[in-house]
């Protein structure tokens, strides 16, 4: 069953499944392309993670800034 009948009928949907239509998409893609993908995703997730820390306090240094989007990318290691 895929996502868009698993929606239709209620059922939940597990997010760390991808769709069978998007894995077809991805096998297509070279090695490099995905990597571009991800690196892509990646990257937004930093630039607006810095702008929400940024947001919430504007006192702060560039540098404290660059520091917190580490640790929270990083999940607390930096």
């Amino acid at each position: 069953m895929n996502a868009d009948e698993r929606e239709c009928r209620g059922l939940p949907l597990d997010d760390d499944v991808i769709d069978e239509r998007m894995a077809a998409i991805m096998r297509e893609k070279t090695e490099w392309e995905r990597l571009e993908i991800a690196f892509g995703m990646w990257r937004f997730a930093r630039d607006l993670m810095w702008r929400s820390i940024r947001a919430e306090n504007p006192d702060w240094t560039e540098e404290a800034i660059q520091h917190e989007v580490a640790s929270r990318m990083s999940h607390g290691s930096v």
